[in-house]
């Protein structure tokens, strides 16, 4: 109390109050702070997509261990083959992950043509194959000397290829480089339909003809480019009929393919196939594992279902096995991996200057986190089954090297964020981190905005997704 008689409050009080909201709310701010960071987008990315790998490397082993041993002899049969993929994949990511973006474009038509070559003789002889193959049986292999192509696979010699996957990149690099060269001119008709529908919908039916699971998740890829350069809602609706129209001719068309029609059946009525037959015993064995699971799984190694009960538990259906091994934990722990994963790359695509980088993020983003969704949706039966991978999970080289190339494009774009690049220009690595892992990044383009201000420097104000897509590249 002062001497004059009034009160005075306590301050010391108010100052030792604690915030309001408790531990949540500052929960929240730490998230946020350490979010606001200037390389958390890269961190962020790589953390996930390196716990992805991991888990898929320990999984890949827990299913084909005691298959390997009891055909070969030896448990690390198959987990060595992924190993080495998994080796040459971190190659490709360390490679793409430096390259410039002006490389980038100069590979975009090549790979384009590559990848026309490659699924075209694929599908020819594919298609040869079928034609000499009598009518019940089943269609094998055709070789031309150490070269042979079955089914999806192109082989030379011991070595298989999925040219597939080559075409899923090359769509990226290519649709991102020709929507930046026409810029806003592609709120067009026009514009799209030369080239970039017609070499994108015949690129997509080269694929479709052996693998319709890919074409669906290039189409979801392709979507999601012309959804990051701002295309009309119109497109949107043109590219769903086409798209309904080419999977229905897929699927009733040719003859060598009908699994595709019984696993739509299925997916509608189970019931239709009680001999097992046609993907009714995978779909329902996989619903199987995930129910025998429970919350915390049956442990690490100790499902049953693997052994040459759940076809392909390997690769399509190795969700399933998370679910019987590690339970609904193990799920969770997975999906909030792509969770984390999928808001990275939006943030990269939303925060990143170039045009090139941020269309390219966000095709690569959505590319794995549609392919995730329709895996997972195929196990757990809310979608048909397409025969597609998990991501970074599922046993196979080509996906995994071809992932992780594209993770390693996200990498080159998180650390040209402008924030991230301004922080590693103020404190650069050393001069042998740079030779190793990766050269300092662009600085932001210096601009000056209305009220003069540089927004380099600043936090706030991340270029949109479909902002201007005419820009310079570094």
């Amino acid at each position: 109390m002062r001497s004059d008689g009034e009160e005075v409050p306590n301050l010391t009080h108010e100052r030792t109050r604690p915030a309001e909201g408790g531990w949540a709310a500052n929960f929240v701010g730490t998230l946020r702070g350490l979010l606001d960071r200037p390389l958390a987008s890269y961190y962020l990315l790589l953390s996930s997509v390196g716990l992805l790998v991991l888990i898929g490397l320990i999984m890949v082993f827990s299913v084909t261990s005691v298959g390997n041993f009891a055909t070969t002899g030896s448990p690390f049969t198959s987990i060595a083959k992924q190993a080495l993929w998994a080796v040459v994949g971190l190659l490709a990511f360390w490679v793409f992950q430096r390259l410039p973006t002006r490389t980038f474009r100069a590979l975009a038509i090549p790979l384009l043509l590559a990848s026309f070559l490659l699924m075209s003789f694929v599908d020819l002889m594919g298609w040869l194959a079928a034609r000499h193959t009598p009518p019940g049986d089943k269609v094998s292999a055709i070789h031309l000397g150490p070269i042979w192509v079955y089914d999806l696979w192109l082989g030379i010699g011991s070595l298989q290829l999925q040219p597939a996957e080559l075409a899923k990149i090359a769509l990226v690099v290519w649709g991102a480089d020709l929507l930046v060269r026409k810029g806003r001119t592609i709120l067009s008709w026009r514009e799209l339909l030369m080239p970039l529908f017609p070499v994108a919908v015949t690129l997509l039916l080269l694929v479709g003809y052996n693998d319709l699971g890919s074409m669906i998740c290039m189409v979801v890829l392709f979507v999601g480019l012309l959804w990051a350069a701002g295309a009309r809602l119109q497109v949107f609706g043109w590219l769903g009929g086409f798209f309904a129209a080419g999977v229905l001719a897929l699927i009733l068309l040719p003859a060598h393919k009908d699994y595709r029609l019984d696993r739509l059946k299925v997916f509608f009525d189970p019931s239709i196939d009680p001999k097992g037959e046609n993907g009714r015993y995978q779909y329902l064995r996989g619903l199987w594992a995930m129910a025998d699971g429970g919350w915390f799984g049956v442990g690490l190694g100790q499902g049953h279902l693997k052994w040459g009960r759940l076809p392909n538990a390997h690769n399509d259906f190795i969700f399933a096995i998370v679910a019987e091994e590690l339970g609904v934990v193990g799920c969770m722990v997975i999906l909030l991996l792509f969770g984390m994963l999928t808001y990275t790359g939006l943030r990269i695509a939303r925060r990143v200057e170039d045009p090139f980088r941020r269309l390219m993020a966000a095709a690569i983003t959505i590319w794995f986190v549609g392919q995730a969704i329709i895996n997972i949706g195929g196990v757990v039966g809310l979608m048909p089954i397409t025969g597609l991978p998990l991501p970074f999970i599922s046993y196979g080289g080509t996906a995994l090297v071809v992932a992780l190339a594209a993770a390693g494009i996200l990498t080159s774009a998180a650390r040209a964020e402008p924030e991230c690049a301004l922080a590693m220009h103020a404190r650069p690595p050393r001069k042998w981190v740079r030779l190793l892992w990766a050269p300092l990044p662009p600085l932001p383009r210096a601009r000056e905005d209305d009220d003069g201000t540089d927004p380099s420097t600043r936090t706030t104000g991340r270029p949109s997704l479909a902002g201007s897509t005419r820009g310079r590249s570094t």
